[in-house]
């Protein structure tokens, strides 16, 4: 079990060994076909007394813009594979990327959040514990996430003893990791208590997968469902991108929403314009901010063999170059979505950002077909396909603030565009009705 004292307001611990941590109920589900190396969170699950399997999906998405919608698709399918980008250099993430190093978890741990377990108090309260935020200000942040790792705060209320030992045997090692680089001085402020436990496991296991996994089974995540780095690595990523008049823009936070190193709200409608429209996105190493830096990592192969046997692929609404693309710019993601019969649907943001300011319909889909097509890049690895073996169907949100350019559309090979109900949010715009978009997706696979 772990120790902490407090010794002149700094925090010491003897950190747990693997051997003293509890897994109540954690692993109750044995894994599947996939290793957990390979695949983040499958497992086997109950055969359903259905002799039909309901419709499996593979959603490309960000950490926002899809999370609204999770909820509704659960009642529909859990049999969802959910890729997400590691590159986010935002927020809290940031703070640990800097400090501690390795590939950004933010997106994920959202993801993962929205798909946990709410059926009893206590998976509530394991939920509340892992989707909680530090406050803004640094001294409050830090007496909080004291109060929370030596297990007073509040938080721990409704969560049994195994599963608070379990949490907090991470949360210690996170914090252990940061006393150990006594030169990077950590911020605590705003930090989330998911994305803390994440590292914590990251680093413990020397695997996101791994830490994947175990994350899912402490939130209880349906055992069918998949979240799914689009890059497996323990590793730090960077995000940068080529506007079309040959400026290079590294990071993807400088790319989306620039913030000037403050700890704001994020408003990407509204963030400053680009200079020029963006080319394409990229990876880059750690150092250098131009093309002769450009990497090129493998894609995560169990993405690879969700893109071969799904019934629909999803290109979700969300930011288009930062969250959608850099899944789509991998090495033999491309190829596979081009091989495929199914359907294969873009769901159309229904506001503009910083990201596509002026784009019509027909701008997403250019973007995704050149982003899948790599047709700026290597030219060694081009591929030359039209856009209609990537999206064959458009989904529209009602009143959405994007033109939608049917003759255009039809001259790329979608005829399938079809208009669903929203709502209007005041902070977001446009959105889509998430019962409305769910129903209509089930609609194209049934």
């Amino acid at each position: 079990m772990a120790e902490i004292c407090f010794f002149g307001g700094l925090v010491h611990y003897k950190a747990p060994s693997p051997s003293s941590l509890h897994y109540p109920s954690l692993f109750r589900c044995k894994p599947h076909h996939y290793s957990l190396m390979s695949a983040s969170i499958s497992a086997e699950c109950h055969s359903s007394s259905s002799t039909v399997d309901p419709p499996s999906l593979l959603v490309f998405s960000g950490g926002t813009g899809f999370n609204g919608v999770v909820e509704e698709l659960k009642k529909i399918t859990t049999r969802v594979a959910h890729v997400l980008p590691v590159s986010d250099d935002g927020g809290s993430t940031a703070e640990i990327v800097r400090v501690l190093g390795g590939p950004a978890v933010g997106d994920i741990r959202s993801r993962c959040l929205r798909l946990s377990d709410e059926s009893t108090s206590e998976a509530l309260a394991v939920r509340r514990l892992l989707g909680h935020r530090l406050p803004i200000d640094a001294h409050n942040a830090k007496k909080d996430w004291y109060d929370i790792v030596e297990g007073n705060h509040s938080l721990w209320d409704g969560v049994s003893r195994p599963y608070r030992e379990t949490i907090r045997a991470f949360l210690i090692y996170f914090q252990n990791e940061i006393l150990r680089r006594p030169n990077d001085s950590f911020c605590f402020a705003n930090g989330s208590i998911g994305n803390f436990f994440f590292a914590g496991a990251r680093i413990f296991f020397q695997s996101l997968d791994a830490a994947i996994f175990l994350f899912s089974r402490v939130s209880e995540i349906p055992c069918d469902s998949l979240v799914l780095p689009v890059i497996s690595t323990n590793d730090r990523l960077t995000l940068g991108c080529e506007l079309q008049d040959g400026t290079i823009i590294r990071g993807q936070n400088e790319i989306s929403h620039p913030t000037n190193g403050t700890i704001q709200t994020v408003d990407k409608r509204h963030s400053s314009t680009l200079p020029s429209k963006i080319k394409r996105v990229f990876y880059m190493s750690s150092e250098g901010n131009n093309l002769l830096h450009e990497v090129f990592p493998p894609v995560n192969p169990t993405v690879l063999d969700q893109l071969r046997s799904v019934d629909c692929i999803v290109y979700a609404m969300g930011s288009l170059f930062t969250s959608i693309c850099p899944s789509l710019v991998l090495l033999g993601v491309g190829e596979i979505i081009s091989s495929r019969s199914c359907r294969k649907v873009l769901l159309l943001n229904g506001s503009q950002d910083r990201e596509t300011s002026g784009f019509t319909a027909s701008c997403f889909v250019t973007a995704i077909a050149d982003a899948l097509n790599r047709t700026h890049g290597d030219p060694n690895i081009r591929l030359k396909n039209p856009p209609g073996y990537y999206i064959n169907t458009l989904l529209v949100p009602k009143d959405g603030d994007i033109a939608v350019d049917f003759k255009k559309l039809s001259e790329q090979g979608i005829s399938d565009v079809r208009v669903v109900e929203s709502v209007r949010d005041p902070k977001h715009g446009v959105l889509f009705n998430p019962s409305s978009l769910i129903n209509t997706l089930a609609s194209l696979v049934e």
